[in-house]
């Protein structure tokens, strides 16, 4: 059978399964919508967890960018490694006990404040809808190739369906679905890198071939590092293992990102609520490390997918006859994710350093000479031909190795998966932010269970709305844009959480110029450099790192302003001494 006959089984039995869940899990209280009822055991949540944290940025787009960077291109691994390390030791057992649904629930009533409540809040929309548009372009890139769709109408599809098991199933729909997407995704990632590791190097185990030899070609013999760092350095490119230095981000800058998606990691709030689904303390740090344990097997392949993939992508397209392109190459050639330009006129696909034109490629309705389909942007003055999306590399990575079609139909099954998971969690956030701690804590406290249910729906439907423009119209590849989202989260709710947790002194004057300052400094460079323009102005740190900074700043302005400023009161004082006490680490305050 055919790619795409394969792709509408797979896709087709996967989605039919998470319907099916949704419909079985669907809830008709405000419990059962924000956190699954407080019910979850603790090894399904483990799952849930590792999916809804493991998104399209994880799943499609890690791999892609190690694969173009290299060594700097780990930044990422580590910093949502790490992340969620310091998410399960530090925080998730304190907040569990705190036993609020939503992370403006716990900073409204630590903070005593209803104007931090709000705050927070706002944080939590903006960090959650940045994240949300990095899924949904994710979505519409595995549509786009797989189901001979166009990047923006498979945005359109994936926004209908995740709409549909968000708002029907809640947080219990979610979790359960969650465990389904789970197991395939980690179906789709460990097939494909076992399958590659066996006909790169002959090693079944994609760690382990990542440092072992090419069994056969040109390299034969040679480490598969080795190789690629020559292979790169004949092309002009930099050493693919090589670290800091001329071409590379500097020290500092790796330093921030790695630090902002580790501290982000902590304070994104689609990942704090899955603690709340359990029904003790001792249950969040039991799935906390089942958590773990699940999402190691996903981010200790990637290194080894994107290695394979770089060997494989070099191999069969440089200095080859585009008349003789690979099929994959022409596959995905019809997405715009992919282009060749022949600036000297001979038919030979040349991938070299730099970019090939300016901007993504833009398709004329010409053909070019050697039969190529025209790209109307410029071409710029370097050697470089190739134009290639690195967010396709780990759908694409099936088809350059050749594996069967069936293969290539779970990746992007798994893509999806990876993708709706973690795009359905946020929007719970969403909904719950404005339903819970807007409409029924600030606005309407007498608010019915019905109303309170039908406006998180509504809300889901405009957050949808939202995210699906922003996958149309994305400010950067998948993971560079849930990069922004986690700088947010870091120079918002990291500093304001720790802080609540471990000091009684911080007060509300504090927790709200904090929160300000961080996410408004945060967003305020992020929007200078990266729409605007203006060069990278704070010490050279990227956009992607400069929530680092942020982060800082909230420290400093929350405890310098406490500390000038009158003390919480005593029983906020004796509810944090609580928080920390190991005394009735049971089940959730009630509500």
């Amino acid at each position: 059978m055919s790619i795409i006959t394969w792709t509408y089984i797979m896709v087709g039995l996967t989605f039919g399964l998470y319907m099916f869940i949704a419909w079985r899990s669907r809830v008709k209280d405000t419990k059962g919508f924000y956190v699954a009822g407080g019910g979850v055991p603790p090894l399904a949540n483990g799952l849930a967890t590792a999916a809804d944290w493991m998104s399209a940025a994880s799943f499609i787009s890690m791999a892609g960018l190690i694969s173009f960077l290299g060594y700097t291109g780990a930044v990422y691994l580590m910093g949502w490694t790490g992340g969620y390390v310091l998410l399960a030791l530090l925080l998730a057992p304190y907040l569990r006990k705190f036993g609020k649904f939503t992370v403006p629930d716990f900073v409204g009533d630590r903070y005593y404040s209803s104007t931090a409540r709000l705050v927070a809040l706002i944080c939590a929309i903006f960090v959650s809808l940045t994240y949300v548009a990095g899924q949904m372009r994710g979505v519409g890139i595995v549509f786009s190739r797989f189901l001979e769709v166009d990047v923006n109408t498979g945005v359109l599809i994936g926004m209908a369906i995740v709409f549909f098991y968000a708002a029907l199933g809640g947080m219990k729909g979610i979790t359960w679905t969650q465990v389904a997407q789970y197991c395939v995704l980690i179906t789709a990632y460990l097939i494909t890198g076992i399958a590659i590791s066996m006909k790169v190097t002959g090693n079944p185990i994609p760690q382990l071939g990542f440092g072992g030899t090419i069994a056969e070609g040109q390299f034969a013999g040679q480490y598969l590092l080795t190789a690629l760092d020559n292979i790169a350095t004949d092309l002009g490119f930099r050493e693919y293992t090589s670290a800091f230095g001329q071409g590379n981000m500097s020290m500092l800058s790796v330093f921030c990102i790695t630090m902002a998606l580790m501290v982000g990691t902590a304070g994104l709030p689609h990942v704090i609520i899955r603690f709340y689904t359990v029904p003790s303390v001792k249950a969040a740090r039991i799935s906390a490390g089942y958590a773990l344990l699940f999402i190691a097997i996903l981010y200790t392949t990637a290194p080894a997918v994107a290695a394979f993939a770089r060997y494989n992508l070099i191999d069969t397209l440089n200095n080859k006859p585009y008349a003789e392109a690979p099929t994959w190459f022409t596959n995905w050639e019809k997405t715009g994710l992919v282009a060749w330009l022949d600036k000297n006129d001979d038919g030979i696909m040349q991938l070299r350093a730099g970019e090939p034109f300016a901007g993504a490629p833009r398709f004329t309705n010409e053909v070019g000479p050697q039969g190529q389909r025209m790209v109307g942007n410029e071409p710029t003055d370097n050697a470089n031909e190739l134009y290639i999306d690195r967010d396709i590399i780990v759908l694409a990575n099936p088809e350059i190795a050749n594996l069967p079609a069936w293969v290539i139909a779970l990746v992007a099954a798994g893509g999806l998966a990876a993708a709706l998971s973690t795009a359905s969690g946020l929007l719970i956030v969403i909904s719950s932010s404005i339903s819970h701690d807007l409409y029924y804590r600030m606005i309407n406290r007498q608010a019915s269970e019905a109303q309170r249910m039908l406006l998180s729906r509504i809300m889901i439907g405009l957050a949808v709305i939202v995210a699906g423009y922003f996958g149309i119209n994305p400010p950067g590849f998948v993971a560079q844009v849930v990069a922004f989202a986690f700088g947010l989260a870091a120079s918002s709710f990291f500093p304001i959480i720790i802080l609540g947790i471990f000091s009684k002194r911080v007060n509300k004057e504090g927790a709200i110029a904090g929160m300000v300052t961080g996410i408004g400094f945060t967003m305020f460079y992020i929007v200078q450099t990266r729409f605007m323009g203006v060069d990278p102005w704070f010490f050279g740190i990227t956009a992607e790192g400069i929530g680092t900074v942020g982060m800082v700043f909230n420290f400093l302005v929350t405890l310098v302003i406490s500390y000038l400023t009158k003390a919480p009161p005593q029983e906020i004082q004796d509810m944090v001494e609580s928080i920390r006490s190991p005394r009735g680490a049971g089940a959730a305050v009630d509500h």
